[in-house]
């Protein structure tokens, strides 16, 4: 189990993961946002449309691990649902904002969850036993590295002249 106070810096860094992507995407210039680095790679809006998707699953992960009995979570391939969903045709603002939405809608659960809660497990698809601190080790990241592959984007693109 992790203590008390790594327990909250994981939160706080959950809470604070919108903003940073935020902030980061409105330094990338319009003009480059649908520019992949290579084939088979995220551009900057399907990056961010990634994480609406991926925040709306952790949204309901989370609820399943503390709420039911036997928890099944089921993972999915983030490259078939860009190409399913034709991510470069969804409203890059509505993704950001479900991002927000999502996390702003967590945070304060998680912040209020007893000790006990922290143990609960289920199963995942592809990784076996998953248990809510392992949610949140996950999740308190994920922005943090789709901030940081953005920013590697429009690197990218920039250095290609």
């Amino acid at each position: 189990m992790l203590a008390f106070e790594e327990r909250e810096r994981l939160i706080q860094r959950y809470a604070d993961g919108p903003a940073m992507l935020r902030a980061a995407l409105a330094e990338t210039p319009q003009e480059m946002r649908l520019w992949r680095p290579a084939a088979g790679e995220f551009s900057v809006h399907e990056i961010v449309c990634h994480c609406a998707d991926s925040e709306t699953n952790s949204h309901g992960r989370i609820r399943y691990l503390l709420a039911e009995e036997e928890p099944l979570i089921i993972g999915y391939d983030p490259d078939n649902w860009a190409r399913t969903f034709d991510y470069h045709s969804h409203p890059l603002g509505a993704a950001l904002a479900t991002v927000e939405a999502v996390r702003g809608n967590t945070a304060p659960l998680l912040r209020r969850l007893p000790e006990s809660a922290w143990a609960k497990e289920g199963k995942h698809t592809e990784s076996g036993r998953y248990t809510a601190e392992d949610w949140l080790r996950i999740y308190a990241s994920h922005l943090e590295e789709h901030t940081d592959q953005l920013r590697r984007v429009v690197a990218a693109w920039r250095a290609r002249g």
